[in-house]
């Protein structure tokens, strides 16, 4: 307000400049911002606090897009296509396709190459209009489920006003229905309640995003941060050789963490994980004293393409057992399977969780990145996207991040002042984009002016 000499801006000059200038410097404007809070002594990168939440799209409640139904009317269509071509077919010879082979799968580009070889042929009227409803009828509908096949990737729906978008169970659910919502699932990772780096993902789950967000993370700093520390929901094999191959010490829960701890569990004779284990014969003892030799291995191949083993170990005989009524229900003897390296990740992340400083980053957790997406939703207001396109909504947040950073750097070096100015951070960071969008300077040099100036103005 003070350099514009209090003109107000329209609207649509701010949203040319942000659309045309800052989809793609936004995201190193956000980096520089973050070294620049390091430089001051705010930020260490060595520790992340990593969590995700789910933000709903702009997009229309009602303009899904899902992959069974597409795949199933797709398989319809291409039987009725097939059985059109037959009857065309009928009459004309196939010497070079003999009558036992299996049927060409249907795709737009078949359907258009057997049509135009169907026309150079001497057909009837009936005939020419078969060919006719193919062309006018079922080839644009065939090419429409090949477009939504491909806009769907791996995904399991999306939203056609928003492509980027995909249908997630929310937690804010007003009609209290369990109704789907479009939107994007955002990974965060915060320290001292700064954002220090972001990433949006189709998927609902947290698990299969970990690695590519800590790959992004690296891709921006240089650097791998030291600890890592996040909820169960990231507790994977896959995750856990990431980390430990990456050097880094993992604070991340597992699934039944918590459960363990407790006396129910650790008494409970019966439980897999509180079987004797031999590790040099590979056997384990049952709670009658018998063995469980290893029977077999089985390979699972996680959505990622991750492929983890897991070991079958069988009773000899349980038949007469006095304790079968309360070992298992089964028949036969008993089976468990065993994953030996994910166990073995499950004690080195116990280790760390219950030492001094792993009860310190539990207890510290909940006020990070949950304190951050309080403050985004509940006092700012930041529950939904207000662009379309996975490209724009991310630019949004990454202006979001940098005025949300700049206020807690704000906030943080003048908690202690009385005389607080409470709408400097604003003003900071639109003087931030104004001398980024005019200018070359560094922008730590543009931060530090542009405070000065207030400062004489003030």
């Amino acid at each position: 307000m003070w350099l514009s000499g209090n003109q107000v801006p329209d609207h649509n000059t701010i949203n040319r400049f942000r659309s045309a200038n800052l989809k793609k410097p936004i995201h190193d404007i956000f980096t520089q911002v973050v070294q620049m809070l390091v430089e001051m002594g705010y930020l260490s990168l060595d520790v992340v606090y990593v969590d995700g939440t789910k933000l709903e799209s702009r997009a229309n409640k009602y303009t899904f897009v899902w992959r069974k139904s597409v795949e199933k009317n797709k398989l319809k269509l291409e039987a009725k296509i097939r059985k059109v071509l037959e009857q065309v077919e009928e009459g004309i010879a196939q010497d070079d396709q003999p009558d036992d082979d299996p049927p060409t799968p249907i795709d737009s580009d078949e359907l258009k190459r057997r049509i135009a070889a169907l026309n150079r042929e001497n057909l009837n009227k009936q005939e020419q209009k078969v060919i006719k409803t193919l062309e006018s009828k079922h080839l644009p509908k065939l090419e429409e489920y090949e477009k939504h096949l491909d806009i769907l990737g791996n995904r399991n729906s999306y939203s056609k006003t928003d492509q980027g978008a995909t249908f997630m169970r929310m937690k804010e659910d007003h009609m209290r229905n369990g109704q789907l919502k479009p939107a994007y699932n955002v990974q965060i990772a915060t320290e001292k309640q700064f954002f220090t780096h972001y990433d949006f993902f189709p998927n609902p789950t947290d698990t299969l995003t970990y690695i590519p967000f800590m790959t992004g993370f690296n891709q921006r700093y240089g650097k791998m941060p030291e600890k890592s520390v996040a909820d169960a929901g990231y507790g994977s094999e896959e995750n856990y050789e990431f980390m430990e191959s990456s050097q880094i010490q993992a604070f991340v829960k597992y699934n039944y963490f918590h459960k363990e701890q407790k006396k129910s569990f650790v008494k409970n004779g019966f439980l897999a994980q509180n079987l004797y284990y031999n590790s040099q014969a590979d056997y384990y003892v049952c709670t009658m004293g018998q063995h469980m030799e290893k029977v077999g291995v089985k390979k699972r191949k996680s959505d990622s393409g991750y492929i983890s083993n897991t070991v079958l170990y069988e009773a000899k005989n349980c038949c007469g057992c006095p304790l079968k009524c309360l070992c298992y229900n089964a028949k036969g003897n008993r089976q468990i399977e065993v994953n030996h390296n994910l166990n073995r990740h499950k004690e080195k992340a116990r280790q760390l969780l219950t030492s001094e400083e792993g009860i310190f980053h539990r207890k510290h957790r909940p006020i990070e990145p949950e304190a951050v997406f309080g403050q985004s939703k509940a006092n700012k207001q930041y529950y939904r996207f207000r662009h379309f396109g996975k490209e724009k909504v991310i630019m949004d947040f990454s202006i979001f991040a940098i005025a949300f950073n700049i206020q807690k750097m704000h906030r943080k070096k003048n908690e202690t002042s009385k005389n607080r100015h409470d709408g400097a951070p604003k003003a900071y960071f639109y003087v931030f984009i104004l001398f980024f969008g005019h200018s070359k300077v560094k922008i730590g040099d543009t931060i530090s002016s542009a405070c000065m100036n207030l400062n004489r103005a003030a």
